[in-house]
């Protein structure tokens, strides 16, 4: 039986609703237990970048983030998907070196930041882009550090080459963290590539919610894996704008809120976050796959919703659940706001 997921946000035009996007969401603590949902959160969906913290794991547990003596700024990288900036460029590049390699060492791919100054400042300079940029560039250092530890000792860009296909060392290690943390069975879900090659896996929303409720409790991880998502979740609070950027959602959310939110978007409508200090996870899917507004909106009202905050903290959340629509000449035109069940009362 197919289940119909309900509009989670709304885009309104001329005072009426346009359209709508569905979705569904679900928010879970440690042990299990489902605190709230909406739509189909049995469905398994491919999580994309938004678990990229729960992939980041073996990085610290390994001891390889203490061997090459990563900072914060380069363990926030490690879960981001960046605008490729400056500042991210540099702390790939710095994490690379200090596990004896280069940007060659990468097999992410390449493409043009994605903040559009530092796309612009780029190509008037001249210079052409290089795996540095890739928003998942970050997160594949970490492989790489991960395989220069295990190879220690041996030819390293040998070991390494491939590193992103399933039955590589290091990414056997980064597929068993997702498998652990979220306890679903990925040897019987639908396997895929993802945008920056390595393998991503259908998993539920439901998984995905518990997985993030351990990651903000260390409450069903083994002692290894609890340490290192605190590690990790101090260090992107210490370092929010290394996860996204300038502008970005979970740069800003995360800023404002610090170790109270971890939050984290993927590809095709997918957000995830752990709150600590409720004990809780979060996650988001909409059917429409729309990224850059929709999920975002949901994640706003849930955070309003699950946090209950105050003053400038209820202000941002606010704003950002409900969007002005603007044209090409800076009139607002609509609005895109949360549905109405996500709203908090008048």
């Amino acid at each position: 039986m197919t289940t119909t997921n309900p509009p989670l946000v709304e885009a309104l035009r001329g005072g009426i609703v346009e359209s709508f996007h569905r979705g569904a969401w679900a928010v879970v603590d440690a042990d299990g237990a489902v605190h709230g949902a909406a739509g189909d959160i049995e469905r398994p969906v491919f999580p994309r970048s938004a678990v990229k913290v729960l992939q980041a794991l073996p990085l610290v547990e390994s001891g390889a983030a203490e061997r090459f003596g990563l900072v914060d700024e380069e363990l926030a990288l490690a879960c981001a998907s960046h605008g490729g900036e400056p500042r991210h460029a540099a702390a790939a590049a710095s994490m690379l070196a200090k596990a004896g390699v280069d940007e060659q060492a990468l097999e992410c791919g390449t493409h043009w930041p994605y903040n559009d100054a530092a796309l612009k400042a780029l190509a008037a300079a001249g210079k052409a882009p290089s795996a540095l940029h890739n928003n998942c560039s970050g997160k594949h250092a970490g492989f790489v550090c991960v395989g220069c530890l295990m190879a220690e000792g041996g030819d390293r860009r040998a070991f390494l080459r491939g590193y992103v296909q399933p039955d590589h060392p290091v990414m056997r290690e980064v597929t068993a963290s997702l498998q652990s943390t979220t306890g679903y069975d990925l040897a019987h879900t639908a396997r895929g590539t993802d945008g920056c090659s390595i393998p991503t896996y259908a998993v539920p929303l439901r998984h995905l919610a518990h997985a993030f409720a351990k990651v903000a409790t260390g409450s069903g991880l083994r002692d290894g894996q609890a340490r290192a998502a605190r590690r990790l979740r101090e260090a992107v609070a210490r370092a929010p704008f290394m996860v996204a950027g300038s502008g970005r959602f979970d740069t800003r959310v995360m800023e404002r809120f610090g170790e109270r939110v971890f939050c984290k978007v993927g590809a095709e409508g997918v957000h995830c976050a752990a709150l600590p200090a409720l004990g809780l996870g979060v996650a988001v899917k909409m059917d429409d796959g729309n990224n850059a507004r929709a999920c975002e909106v949901v994640m706003a009202a849930l955070l309003r919703r699950l946090l209950a905050p105050e003053g400038n903290d209820a202000a941002l959340l606010d704003e950002l659940a409900d969007l002005p629509l603007r044209n090409w000449n800076g009139i607002e035109v609509g609005r895109l706001r949360a549905a109405q069940a996500l709203r908090p009362p008048s």
